[in-house]
């Protein structure tokens, strides 16, 4: 059965302290994917609502504003992979048959500073990977722990191929050229490769430019059949082409590899399941919204996704292949980096973006003759989905 995103939606994204309170961001959102729909909430049949920072049953708090129809409503977390895991869900659901429409919602309200443990009472589900990345590299204890996995993973990526420290700054320098033309980013001013380099160091290549702040908002897609777009006019629907969910393979935990820690076979495999399932490989991709929650996983994840081949991402990143006029536009919306991270709406923000690029709906930011999107939404501990999306 072929499934379609029939509405998005998102709210511009803030930093924390700034926001409405989750249930305002995400009604907000949910309203803005079912409006552009064009269809009644009463119409759809499941709810699969993401989020990290939040209590239990805080995705009925956000959509009982909207109605109170009896759906059923299910709540999502699975760190900085969930609001993709929600829209896994969602199209699993109607891919399956067992309803015609559903939504998928995310949202995040964030605190100030890099993001920590809640519970100190409780083993954390990070214990084998902080295990694991004691035996490969030092700890820094005034370095945030997740810059500590990825810019990990950056500097031994740099020392097989001798990657300079700049090529991974760029990034951020591309970062906010594109959120420049994206209103819902939380950083729209423009920086220069000095800037990104001369900000306080981090860990490994990362500079505090190259990481992603903490942030809140709210993204929502409303997913479809065929038949049910068919039904109700849904002219303006975008195809999901394929869809692939990874957790982690035994690489991850014993290659000695930082990059494998951080989901490069993960990414990988999620990508190749993606390509055979549409029948496209990643040649055939004009715009991709990737996880860039640090400059070095987004170098990391244009050869895990097949962008450019192994060894080959600096040169890739300096011929302009990563931007417009380049092979395929990368973070169109300014990514993590610049757009923001509020961690259970990622994915759907990814979604959102995608969806606009196909339609032609993208304003300044538009990529020319866009026909394949691909989504790449990474957590640690973890889990990876990546989507093709596609205009019939």
């Amino acid at each position: 059965m072929g499934v379609k995103v029939a509405g998005v939606g998102m709210i511009p994204f803030t930093k924390p302290g700034a926001s409405d309170d989750y249930p305002v961001m995400g009604e907000a959102a949910a309203r803005l994917a079912i409006d552009d729909a064009g269809i009644n909430y009463s119409e759809i049949g499941q709810v699969y609502v993401g989020y990290v920072y939040g209590d239990s049953t805080a995705g009925q708090a956000a959509l009982y504003g909207i109605g109170l129809t009896g759906v059923p409503i299910i709540n999502v977390n699975n760190n900085c992979a969930t609001g993709s895991s929600a829209l896994f869900l969602a199209r699993q659901a109607v891919e399956s048959g067992m309803v015609d429409c559903a939504l998928a919602l995310g949202f995040e309200q964030m605190v100030p500073g890099a993001l920590g443990a809640v519970f100190s009472d409780r083993p954390s589900p990070m214990k084998r990977f902080f295990k694991q990345r004691k035996t490969m590299q030092e700890t820094d204890r005034a370095a945030p722990d997740a810059a500590q996995y990825f810019g990990g993973a950056g500097r031994e990526y740099a020392e097989q191929y001798g990657t300079a420290n700049e090529t991974f700054a760029k990034i951020s320098v591309k970062a906010r050229k594109h959120a420049a033309n994206n209103p819902y980013a939380v950083f729209r001013n423009q920086l220069t490769l000095e800037e990104v380099m001369q900000s306080p160091h981090i860990y490994g290549p990362l500079t505090r430019y190259q990481c992603c702040p903490p942030t809140c908002g709210a993204a929502a897609a409303v997913i479809c059949s065929d038949e049910f777009a068919a039904k109700h006019g849904l002219n303006n629907a975008i195809s999901i082409k394929g869809q692939a969910m990874t957790t982690d393979f035994p690489s991850t935990l014993e290659e000695q590899s930082m990059r494998k820690l951080v989901g490069y076979d993960m990414a990988k495999a999620a990508a190749d399941a993606v390509y055979e399932q549409a029948g496209i490989g990643p040649g055939d991709i004009q715009v991709c919204e990737l996880h860039d929650c640090f400059t070095a996983n987004e170098l990391l994840t244009y050869e895990a996704l097949g962008l450019t081949g192994e060894g080959t991402a600096e040169q890739f990143i300096c011929d302009g292949q990563n931007t417009y006029g380049g092979r395929v536009v990368t973070n169109p919306s300014g990514g993590l980096l610049s757009k923001g991270h509020p961690l259970g709406a990622t994915g759907l923000a990814q979604c959102t973006e995608l969806v606009w690029q196909l339609r032609g709906d993208a304003g300044a930011r538009q990529v020319p003759g866009v026909r394949h999107a691909l989504q790449h939404n990474l957590g640690l501990g973890g889990a990876c989905v990546v989507t093709l999306y596609g205009n019939d």
